[in-house]
């Protein structure tokens, strides 16, 4: 017996759970390119824990999947779950599932529509969307000389991600630097590099009239360049913009193709994530919102991020 209580004060006294703990970690998509390096960070952290048990779902995008997931992670009494949701909105019931069960909740990358309001146990963590966009389109504005037409390429219309990456370009095209730039066009790839493809192809096809594309992420500004290519044109004349400074994206841009990218760490999102609900789950204080840092990449301080995602 007292070999028992010395073995247990002393893991307490290293900061360590005496029980390993198993975390429920639903996925928007796995075969998002972004996402699928969060998803590598945080088992990678998981693995240096040496105490933490994954179980890991692709919603696949499907709101129904993803809500049936979350059901069965309580069911099986998790002691806390990590979800990228699908959709804002339906991250609410998500909330109050988990709030309801008693289950830590974090959720990562894209927000909830209550997360200004999420109940005790609960958290985000991300980056800050409005920042991105603006990041994105300032440098945009900058290389345009202020005077263009432009055509945005968004995301999955129901995530926060890309209502506020898309709200932040129409901000700074407002202002008095930015607002000889109009935007001709936008409408939703749904994050998708084959999606944007199709959908630019379409706008060259027609006729339209742009000489850049804004997309809310890397994938999308990828499909939009090999349109271009496809069309026969010349990526000199567009200034293609992304966000996440994936590697694919920084070969595009070492090529001279894309022009602009937004680096959002991947890896200390998952990892963060991670760190976030073992907290909540061992009843320590942590932020409500975390952000992860956000910085703007271009061809002059691209090798910077090399390997980074």
């Amino acid at each position: 017996m007292k070999k028992i209580l010395l073995a247990a004060a002393c893991l307490t006294l290293l900061g360590v759970p005496a029980q390993a703990e198993t975390i429920g970690f639903s996925m928007q998509r796995f075969d998002d390119n972004f996402l699928a390096i969060l998803r590598s960070g945080l088992e990678a952290h998981a693995k240096d824990l040496g105490n933490v048990t994954l179980l890991i779902e692709d919603a696949q995008g499907d709101i129904a999947r993803q809500q049936s997931q979350i059901e069965n992670f309580i069911a099986a009494k998790v002691d806390g779950m990590i979800v990228i949701p699908v959709e804002a909105d339906a991250g609410v019931a998500m909330s109050k599932a988990s709030d309801k069960a008693g289950i830590p909740l974090v959720f990562a990358n894209n927000q909830p529509s209550n997360v200004d309001q999420l109940p005790e146990k609960q958290a985000f963590v991300g980056s800050d969307q409005i920042q991105a966009g603006s990041l994105e389109a300032r440098e945009v504005c900058r290389l345009l000389g202020g005077k263009g037409k432009a055509v945005i390429l968004m995301g999955e219309l129901g995530t926060l991600v890309a209502r506020g990456r898309t709200e932040a370009v129409h901000e700074v095209f407002k202002s008095d630097e930015c607002k000889g730039i109009e935007i001709v066009e936008e409408q939703t790839a749904t994050w998708s590099r084959t999606q944007a493809l199709d959908l630019t192809t379409n706008w060259l096809s027609a006729g339209l009239d742009f000489n850049a594309v804004i997309a809310n992420n890397d994938e999308m500004a990828l499909g939009a360049l090999q349109a271009i290519k496809a069309s026969g044109g010349s990526t000199g004349d567009y200034v293609v913009a992304g966000i996440d400074a994936t590697q694919d994206a920084l070969t595009a841009m070492k090529s001279g193709d894309l022009k602009v990218t937004v680096f959002q760490d991947a890896i200390s999102q998952g990892k963060g994530a991670l760190d976030t609900v073992l907290k909540l789950a061992r009843g320590e204080n942590t932020d409500k919102k975390v952000f992860t840092t956000l910085e703007l990449v271009t061809k002059d301080n691209m090798d910077k991020y090399l390997n980074r995602n």
